[in-house]
């Protein structure tokens, strides 16, 4: 189940930064809150409006994941195959809107074009979370991940951390936006380039390396059920001595949570110190001017 919930947070992570207008969303954030204090509530609006598309995606994925479970090889198969084939085609740029098959999702996405404040990012936030073609390849591997683990809630969880994964580098990349040069936001978005005729983006080929790499691996460790721990064993040994709230897949949840509260944190504090020489600089300018006059005289 780790590396189910570190690959749903990265896919959200490099789903943000796929190359099919997703950078608009930075750029919106940095232009539109004009108080930098104003940025987590819309970083939380945001989050919701994911939330309120995605967990219930990720639930019918763990009902239909739950009701094959018991013919769980089959599953394993389908599964891994098709991480494979989402891998592939997101690697040759081939991809597809999964937003286009939700009822009433159109008129959202009309409606986050319009109005302000965070009505408007609530909305941005549940259309973000399923639109875009070069997005879908990455949502659906997520969802068949999901699927793949049989169970409602791990499934609800998965999709919940995809969200969190779009989330925290949206925040980070919002806060230094207007900070960044051309050359910065060009290299973060990748670049074009073709082999054997066909035009291919750096992005997409490595996102789609990992979601294949992740079909082999999910076939090979029997649904990761056989997948060796992130952790070391004596350490989770040690720790379920210690407390045994300290493992599990909340303590995980918790972790990227805490990581994402460490970031703001950091953020809040450059901030802080930001505004304050702000607020020194007019007098500074001020005094100079005015000193010099009365020397003239």
């Amino acid at each position: 189940m780790e590396v189910g919930i570190l690959t749903a947070f990265l896919g959200g992570a490099l789903a943000l930064l796929s190359p099919c207008g997703a950078f608009l969303l930075p750029g919106f954030f940095a232009a539109t809150v004009t108080r930098r204090s104003r940025l987590l509530a819309h970083a939380a609006a945001f989050y919701l409006g994911l939330l309120i598309t995605l967990v219930p995606l990720g639930v019918g994925a763990g009902a239909l994941g739950a009701v094959f479970m018991t013919h769980r090889g089959t599953l394993v198969l389908v599964t891994s195959v098709v991480l494979i084939v989402l891998g592939a085609m997101h690697v040759l740029g081939v991809g597809f809107d999964l937003s286009r098959a939700m009822p009433g999702l159109d008129r959202a996405q009309d409606a986050s074009t319009r109005g302000s404040g965070l009505p408007r990012t609530f909305l941005l936030g549940a259309v973000g979370g399923v639109a875009g073609f070069c997005a879908g390849p990455i949502l659906g591997a997520v969802l068949t991940l999901a699927m793949g683990q049989g169970s409602i809630p791990l499934a609800a969880i998965l999709l919940a951390v995809y969200g969190a994964g779009m989330v925290v580098p949206l925040m980070a990349l919002a806060a230094v936006w207007g900070r960044l040069s051309p050359r910065a936001r060009s290299a973060m978005r990748g670049r074009e380039f073709t082999v054997f005729g066909r035009r291919l983006h750096t992005t997409t080929v490595f996102t789609g390396t990992i979601i294949i790499a992740l079909g082999i691996l999910f076939w090979a460790t029997n649904g990761l059920v056989t997948m060796p721990s992130l952790v070391p064993t004596s350490v989770l040994a040690q720790l379920q001595e210690n407390s045994s709230v300290l493992t599990g897949t909340g303590a995980q949840v918790v972790a990227i949570v805490a990581l994402g509260l460490f970031t703001l944190g950091l953020w809040w504090r450059h901030d802080r110190r930001r505004r304050r020489r702000v607020q020194v600089a007019p007098i500074v300018s001020v005094k100079g001017p005015v000193s010099s006059r009365k020397g003239s005289r």
